[in-house]
């Protein structure tokens, strides 16, 4: 595993918190959606990607630092995050507009924000999250984020821990993680740091802080939601959303059929009598050769113009029929 980090420096484990009203009130007339700060908190999965990067900085004598992008109202649970120990970092990210436009946008330009605003406590070694936030639900920032860090990613997990030598003779500073799979199946995963993991709740309860910490707790940082988007770069675009409407293939001119006969002209216009393409395997290729391999297909049979296929720059290996 040459991509491992061995350095002995003190590493620094992230975890990205998205507090929220766990009980939240929706009028069933409008579908409007009351929160109330009273019954926000930390969702499961994210207090469970707490206690890990907890864990974890134990093991490897590092820093903890939780990175929050929301409103003032989030300092109640953020509050008790401090009393743990751990750095807060929030930016005044204003609240959310209305559900469908908040769905409607993806997440890129919130972790373009996060990880400018992780940049200035220093480049992180893990980045860990809940799987599912207890507001949108999901699960595509931690995947969003590992691209704007360039480091590998592992998501949805339900174990995680600090590997050993037993697990692998160059694992240097890594994980070991398990992922659930269909049938009732895990996968276990070694993953190189610098990574970015998000997990499941899976049975782990967050630590209660000291009740000195809990009275008098650390201040949060708060920075300002501007300079932060600045030097993250957010160029992030909000897809339109319109009518929902049946799927119809697009029109084509095919030529009319020969002859008086209906029926033989019924079978012209359907191709029943026509040899069609049969059915093959195309593989292995990567991405951009599968891509071509579909835009040939659809050129082959009118859906496109000729000339489109070939874009992506690979070719496709056809194998035999199956």
């Amino acid at each position: 595993m040459s991509g491992m980090d061995t350095s002995p420096l003190s590493p620094l484990v992230a975890v990205l918190l998205r507090p929220a009203d766990l009980r939240p009130a929706v009028d069933p007339l409008t579908g409007a959606v009351r929160t109330d700060p009273s019954t926000t908190a930390l969702a499961p999965a994210e207090a469970a990607a707490l206690e890990l990067g907890l864990r974890l900085a134990g093991d490897w004598g590092g820093t903890v630092v939780a990175v929050v992008a929301g409103p003032a109202t989030d300092d109640g649970p953020l509050a008790e995050v401090a009393a743990l120990g751990v750095r807060v970092v929030r930016v005044d990210w204003p609240a959310e507009g209305p559900f469908i436009d908040d769905v409607a946008g993806d997440e890129r330009e919130l972790a373009r924000v996060l990880v400018a605003a992780l940049a200035t406590t220093g480049r992180p070694d893990l980045v860990l999250a809940g799987d599912r936030t207890a507001d949108r639900g999901t699960g595509a920032l931690p995947a969003f984020v590992a691209h704007e860090l360039d480091a590998a990613q592992a998501l949805g997990l339900v174990a995680l821990r600090a590997a050993t030598d037993d697990d692998h003779p160059s694992a240097g500073r890594a994980l070991v993680t398990e992922r659930r799979l269909d049938g009732g199946g895990r996968e276990r995963l070694l993953v190189p740091l610098p990574a970015v993991c998000s997990v499941e709740a899976a049975g782990v309860r967050l630590r209660r802080a000291p009740l000195a910490a809990l009275l008098d707790p650390p201040p949060i940082d708060v920075m300002d939601p501007a300079p932060v988007a600045g030097a993250a770069g957010t160029t992030g675009t909000t897809p339109s959303i319109g009518a929902p409407r049946p799927f119809r293939p697009r029109t084509r001119v095919v030529p009319a059929p020969a002859g008086d006969d209906p029926r033989q002209r019924i079978l012209e216009l359907t191709g029943a009598l026509v040899a069609h393409d049969p059915p093959t395997l195309v593989g292995p290729v990567d991405a951009a050769g599968a891509a071509d391999a579909l835009v040939a297909f659809l050129e082959r049979h009118g859906y496109l113009p000729d000339g489109t296929a070939g874009m992506t720059g690979s070719t496709p290996t056809t194998g035999a029929p199956s």
